[in-house]
């Protein structure tokens, strides 16, 4: 069996063609076993997987979990906000005291940049990153992709847009990375105060205007507009908002071609994307839940292979 050329999933940008390729047909594989009525294989019985948030967060974990448990791992839940940190207790002295009880991988959520490769670096399990602030996201720009790769065939070639607040998106740049390994062509549309300063530097194009970049585009990745990290106004209203970059069924009538829409969700639906949107035969939006576990299955059980 080939094997991933790295030891941790820290991030898309240390990732090759290759170990994208790899884990897009071992989720095909599990998702094969997910289908069954059956849907537990014993693959990482012995394995003990801690999983440590320290950001709310409901989809990623419960996917996480969902895919720990149809691989039979043992799984430890550790929510930061109950825990000794409150109490000043280190990120190295908390994760060294989950690895005493001989714990093999980590799967952790962490609001600042790095804290992942950090993490590393100093403890001795296979760490696995399922949001480092505003940085990486991998596990959800694996599952995008894959979700665009089972809808339309393929990556290579296709035109993706990210649509909406990239400044605050782990999302993004995840998907940024991941997209262009693949051989997409990919362009940024949203609010001018809502792109990172240097975007451009990653070699793709930013659009303001929305019907331009549909027009252009096979797939919208539509971002939720987090407006739990915002501390300034970025925009005028939600309304405003919603009227230059929400994505309703008026603006795909207009485009009138079969554009592909993605949500990692949660969705601020009325913002930046309309229910009937959502909710239309367009959207991939409940495939890419059903790929996550698929994705976040292969991930494990390649990272746990390595060790």
């Amino acid at each position: 069996m080939s094997k991933l050329s790295v030891d941790h999933l820290l991030g898309i940008k240390y990732l090759n063609l290759e170990d994208i390729k790899l884990i897009f047909e071992t989720a095909t594989h599990f998702k094969e076993v997910i289908n069954r009525p059956i849907k537990k294989v014993p693959s990482l019985r012995d394995v003990t997987i801690a999983n440590l948030f320290f950001e709310n967060s409901t989809r990623t974990k419960l996917s996480f979990e969902l895919a720990q448990k149809r691989l039979s791992a043992d799984v430890i839940n550790f929510s930061a906000s109950s825990s000794s940190l409150k109490k000043g207790e280190t990120l190295i002295d908390t994760v060294n005291n989950i690895l005493s009880m001989k714990v093999d991988m980590v799967v952790m959520r962490h609001p600042s940049p790095g804290a992942a490769m950090f993490l590393s670096k100093h403890v001795d399990a296979t760490i696995v990153n399922a949001g480092d602030g505003a940085h990486e996201h991998p596990t959800q720009a694996l599952l995008d992709s894959y979700s665009i790769d089972q809808r339309l065939g393929s990556v290579e070639g296709k035109k993706v847009v990210i649509v909406g607040d990239i400044l605050h998106s782990r999302v993004a740049l995840s998907n940024i990375f991941a997209l262009q390994k693949l051989g997409a062509e990919v362009r940024v549309c949203g609010p001018k105060t809502l792109m990172p300063k240097h975007i451009e530097s990653l070699g793709i194009i930013v659009e303001t205007d929305l019907r331009k970049a549909l027009d252009w585009a096979d797939v919208a990745n539509v971002l939720r507009v987090q407006f739990e990290r915002m501390n300034a106004s970025y925009f005028p209203s939600n309304r405003e908002y919603t009227m230059q970059y929400g994505i309703t069924q008026k603006v795909l009538e207009d485009i009138n071609k079969p554009l592909v829409i993605m949500h990692p969700g949660p969705i601020n639906r009325g913002v930046e994307i309309s229910s009937e949107v959502a909710d239309s035969d367009q959207a991939i939006i409940l495939d890419q839940v059903e790929n996550g576990v698929a994705i976040r299955m292969a991930v494990l059980y390649l990272l746990a292979a390595k060790r």
